[in-house]
């Protein structure tokens, strides 16, 4: 239960999430690409201030919306609201993609529009609005795309079709839920660290946990390894890991390596226990060597407590659980990589 342990899928329910047919309009100029106006909603029953904020805080959203794997601010406004610059990963029709967006955020309104800054080809235009407004059951939550492809070719046309809609779909649903549990006073996600001290430099460790397609040869724990990197520091990595009754499971992360300082990653699925899982590998230099940290933040899925842990079991047992799994495995991987920098393991 951690980015080299077994995972299963369990799928939930989703809330339903209604969507206007798309509206494509010529280009204001010949030879100007087409833009498509697609638009999704969904009613959230929380208050529209609990959605909103869920709405505010990207650094967040890689533990309420299924596609992102990671994000962080450039700028961040104030909290009466401004400008922004931030920067996302997030999966799409099977792939990731990365993009720096701006975004003008307004809490009075409760509006938040947003812009990518340099779309990559063949996309020509990104941009949108989210939009919380109150409603009997709680709050209606509007999401709006408006999108262009270079040269307005179909088959481009047709890819982000298919990647606004379904990604929209899966953040409104995941949206309804993590409002939800938080207007309740759920407890689920919680963040836990495990540290250790290694005689060398970040750059070295940095490479021992990046190079993870050798893993096989240098973690007991792991049996088969497949490493893809399409993009530089884009990785998707596929697993086969051992477990203590001899058994073996496979896993699937994305992984986004920033040398020499961090490696953040999202498990694309989860055991049981586990809606969501993220994890950072941290390195931090001082005059002595290196400060390695393996970083776990979950959400535990409550239903499946009582299955996977027995029908006496609530959430202290679960976090408890979790925390030693996920933990154990996490360790021996920072131990590898001390006793590989320093010169001890025989590798």
């Amino acid at each position: 239960m951690s980015e080299t342990t077994p995972l299963t899928t369990t799928p939930g329910p989703a809330p339903e999430v209604s969507a206007r047919p798309s509206r494509r309009t010529p280009g204001a100029r010949p030879g100007d690409p087409s833009s498509v106006d697609v638009e999704h909603s969904i009613t959230v029953p929380a208050a529209p201030a609990a959605v909103f904020a869920l709405l505010a805080d990207v650094e967040k959203w890689p533990l309420i919306f299924p596609p992102t794997v990671h994000a962080r601010f450039l700028e961040r406004a104030p909290d009466e609201g401004g400008p922004e610059r931030l920067q996302l990963w997030a999966t799409a029709n099977g792939g990731v993609r990365t993009w720096t967006s701006r975004r003008l955020v307004d809490p009075v309104r409760m509006r938040i529009s947003f812009g990518q800054d340099r779309p990559e080809e063949p996309i020509a235009a990104m941009g949108g609005e989210w939009t919380v407004r109150p409603v009997d059951a709680g709050s209606e939550v509007v999401l709006t795309h408006t999108y262009a492809a270079a040269d307005d070719d179909a088959e481009t046309l047709g890819w982000l079709e298919k990647a606004v809609d379904g990604n929209s779909r899966a953040e409104l649903a995941a949206l309804a839920v993590a409002a939800r549990e938080k207007e309740a006073g759920s407890e689920t996600a919680f963040t836990f660290r495990d540290s250790l001290h290694i005689e060398g430099t970040a750059a070295e460790v940095h490479a021992f946990l990046d190079r993870a397609e050798q893993w096989e040869q240098r973690l007991p724990h792991v049996a088969r390894v497949r490493l893809t990197e399409d993009q530089p520091g884009v990785q998707i990595l596929e697993m086969d890991t051992r477990t203590p009754d001899g058994s073996s499971h496979t896993t699937r992360s994305v992984r986004i390596c920033e040398a020499p300082r961090s490696i953040h990653y999202k498990q694309l699925l989860t055991p049981a226990l586990l809606r969501v899982h993220t994890g950072s590998w941290l390195l931090t230099e001082d005059g002595r060597g290196v400060t390695a940290v393996a970083e776990h933040t979950v959400v535990l899925e409550t239903a499946a407590v009582a299955g996977v842990l027995g029908p006496d079991a609530g959430l202290r047992e679960a976090r408890t659980f979790v925390r030693e799994a996920l933990g154990r495995n996490s360790s021996a991987t920072l131990r590898q990589a001390k006793a590989f920098v320093e010169g001890t393991s025989g590798d």
